[in-house]
Formats: structure tokens, C-alpha cells, sequence
């Protein structure tokens, strides 16, 4: 699925690692193991601090100096190993209700993520909610994805929208350094073991606890104001 036509002109973009799914914490465990099997290990806390980064500059920014062959192994084995830890994945609460109250608004909602096809197979799967999304997008949209705008742009492509009609809900600095850059809102949630404060730093507008606490609040958001400016309840 990458878009669906007769969209609503309005759309939330959502990251899915960390903002959807419980997955943060097997990545930085997959990259430990990586890393060590490529002969440079990193420690886990300087790689949670990198999760939400597209997969290169993860590595190039922890691995500095590392030939493109040792990089392209480590990601390889970041995947395999984060694989093997699939049937763990679980959706985080409220994921899917924060989906639903979404489409019944009459917004849009995509998943504006930075992970590879076959990650993104795997998540879409967890979260069990094609029926609610109207787009996609992976890390095989753009050469580089977050901190970069890209991916964020990629996605109001695959929407319609332009950025003022659209809100990123996400877990990482890095999406919301990536959201500011493309002009978008963006509401956070703590459920990627990022601090309220680093991401109200780094501009996020709102931060709630996680996809069901924002739930909860929905109407106090600029999720709620976006489906009231386009008319869509």
C-alpha cells in the first residue's frame, strides 16, 4: 500500500518504531550485537540516544571512520537480528484506538516511516490496521531519511496535503528536528524513552506519556484543530 485515492485533504503522519509499536528497545539491542560482530562496540545507551536516525548516519555517527563494507554489514545484521526478535513486537496502548479516532475525524492517516520494506511488512502486521491507513511510506522513498526531511515530505506527497494540513506524531528527537525542518507540527509521545524535556527542546508542540494517553486528550491537540479547519467533522 503506498496511498489511497479520494483522501481526505487533511493528514497525520505517524512514525511507528517507538511511537505505535514497542520496538525501540529491540533495535538497540539488534545494534549492540551488530556492532560488536562488525568489531566495534558501541554501548547501548549512545545507541538508544541514535534510535529514529535513518540506518546510515546511525551507523556513521557511532562508528565514525567505518568503511562503507563494515557499514552495509552492520545494518545487514541489524536486521537479521531485530528478525529474530519479531514475534516479541507488540503495539504499544492505545496504538490502534489512536488510529481509529484519527480516521474518525475524516483525517488522514499515514505512516510516515524511515524503516525498511520488510521492517515496515513486519510492523504493519503488529499493528493489524491497514484498513485505517491512507499511505506509506519506507526507508526506500530517500537516500536519507531523518534527521532529514525527506521522509516527512515524501509523505505529504503520498497524502496531498501540504504541511499546514498535516500533524507527525513521533517518538525521537530526530522526527521532530525532521518535522520543524519541513514545516509540520508535531506531537510527541515518551513511549521511545526520550525525556519531555529534550523533545519540547527540540520544538515538539505537545508531548503525551504515549498513543493512549494522546487518545485520551485528542480534542486539546492540533490534531483535533486540523480536522476542524478542513472541515472534516
Amino acid at each position: 500500500m503506498r496511498h489511497r485515492k479520494n483522501a481526505a485533504a487533511a493528514a497525520v503522519l505517524f512514525d511507528i518504531d517507538g511511537t505505535l509499536v514497542d520496538s525501540n528497545y529491540q533495535h538497540v539491542q539488534a545494534w549492540c550485537r551488530a556492532f560488536a560482530d562488525i568489531g566495534m562496540p558501541v554501548d547501548a545507551w549512545r545507541i538508544h540516544r541514535c534510535i529514529g536516525m535513518d540506518g546510515t548516519t546511525l551507523v556513521a555517527t557511532l562508528a565514525e571512520g567505518v568503511d562503507d563494507a563494515a557499514q552495509a554489514r552492520a545494518k545487514d545484521l541489524h536486521s537479521q537480528y531485530y528478525k529474530e526478535t519479531a514475534s516479541l513486537l507488540r503495539p504499544l496502548p492505545g496504538a490502534r484506538e489512536l488510529l481509529e479516532a484519527v480516521e474518525k475525524l475524516g483525517v488522514q492517516v499515514v505512516l510516515a516511516t524511515s524503516a525498511p520494506d520488510d521492517e515496515l511488512e513486519i510492523l504493519r502486521g503488529v499493528l493489524e490496521c491497514d484498513h485505517l491507513v491512507s499511505a506509506t511510506t519506507s526507508s526506500e522513498d530517500v537516500d536519507t531519511a531523518k534527521p532529514k526531511p525527506d521522509i516527512v515530505n515524501v509523505a505529504l506527497d503520498r497524502a496531498g496535503v501540504d504541511a499546514t494540513h498535516a500533524v507527525f506524531v513521533g517518538d525521537a528527537v530526530w522526527d521532530v528536528e525532521a518535522c520543524k525542518r519541513a514545516g509540520v507540527v508535531t506531537v510527541a509521545v515518551l513511549s521511545g524513552g526520550v525525556s519531555k524535556c529534550e523533545l519540547e527542546e527540540a520544538g515538539a508542540h505537545q508531548v503525551f506519556e504515549d498513543a493512549c494517553d494522546l487518545c485520551q486528550h485528542l480534542d486539546d491537540t492540533p490534531i483535533a484543530a486540523l480536522a476542524n479547519l478542513v472541515g472534516a467533522r
